[in-house]
């Protein structure tokens, strides 16, 4: 039986169409700017949110330390959440690329307030204290269980930063996963934020990719930047085909990630193992089991019946819905877990 991954939308695999779209593509140098189906998928990108140009990056990790390289300097400091992925996943990349140091701001499942963003603004007279540079939102947040932004805080936060003279960079590795749910067009964020970065290769699918979007004299300071990390490409035509064909053909279908995920929590709903559930947003379901349990033991009882989960913390296992979880397999999950002994 073909498992049932649920660790992440990560482990997403191309469709047919999109392996028909990559082995199709045209393809050159894009270091020299010469891949016909990666400036293709840039323009496309940046037209999409209404925004000046796009820079094709290799991964999400890469065009969010990028963002904070552009938009700051060495001792500057970059406000986020504590649950935000620049400070929990990328490696310390804030400290190791940019110099920088973070103030964290303990908020609603990642989620902040402009007030929050206000009180944490350093006094830029005092000398002892770092430059408050630049503020960083993470959409859906990851660590939060999916949890989607209001977009009204999103422009009372980017007022505070036109006050204050702050830059505002959106982590959108899941945007779509957002947008699909509040029907609030990508443009609108394009008209909020200096740079967004989104992930091709979540829940869209796509094999890897991910863009940094925003003015064009940024996206030239981007390009930079992106060469001296290493992220340079050449025949990146192949797999920018299939970012492009997510962002055309696979937007709208996130919905149904959310249903499954729907389910998912309704049957953990029933388990007396399960201690509590975040609500669920979109596509990430993360829950906390019993104090007398650990994440293994639940882990090793779904791995028998060939289906995988990821631990989330000490008490935390979490679940992700994508495009490679059919019906059938949401079904047998739920029914497993609504039979699992513990």
């Amino acid at each position: 039986m073909t498992p049932i991954d649920l660790r992440s939308d990560t482990t997403t695999l191309p469709t047919a169409e999109m392996k028909n779209a990559m082995m199709e593509a045209q393809v050159g140098d894009d270091v020299f700017r010469e891949d016909p189906a990666t400036l293709e998928l840039e323009e496309y990108a940046a037209r999409l949110f209404g925004m000046e140009a796009a820079l094709f990056c290799p991964s999400g990790t890469m065009t969010n330390q990028i963002a904070i390289k552009l938009h700051t300097q060495p001792g500057d400091e970059v406000i986020c959440d504590e649950l935000a992925h620049v400070y929990q996943y990328e490696g310390g990349g804030i400290a190791f690329n940019s110099g920088c140091s973070v103030q964290l701001l303990h908020g609603d499942r990642g989620r902040f307030t402009a007030e929050d963003v206000q009180g944490a603004i350093n006094n830029p007279k005092d000398v002892h204290k770092p430059l408050s540079r630049l503020v960083v939102v993470e959409n859906t947040c990851n660590k939060g269980g999916g949890a989607i932004w209001d977009f009204n805080e999103i422009k009372a936060i980017r007022q505070v930063c036109n006050n204050e003279k702050l830059k505002f960079h959106l982590d959108g590795a899941r945007l779509f996963n957002a947008i699909v749910e509040t029907n609030i067009a990508p443009g609108m964020f394009g008209n909020v934020f200096d740079t967004i970065s989104i992930c091709l290769s979540k829940g869209l699918g796509a094999p890897v990719g991910s863009l940094l979007i925003g003015s064009k004299n940024d996206m030239l300071k981007a390009r930079r930047i992106r060469k001296v990390f290493g992220g340079g490409m050449r025949q990146s035509g192949f797999i920018a085909s299939a970012g492009l064909y997510a962002l055309k053909n696979h937007v709208e279908r996130l919905k149904e990630d959310h249903s499954k995920a729907k389910e998912l929590e309704a049957a953990l709903g029933q388990c007396s193992w399960v201690k509590n559930i975040l609500t669920v947003e979109s596509n990430i379901v993360i829950f906390d089991i019993r104090e007398d349990l650990e994440p293994e033991t639940i882990l090793q009882k779904l791995a028998t019946h060939q289906i995988k989960a990821v631990p989330f913390g000490p008490r935390t296992i979490r679940m992700v819905t994508h495009l490679n979880i059919s019906n059938k397999m949401i079904k047998k999950v739920t029914d497993v877990l609504k039979e699992l002994e513990i």
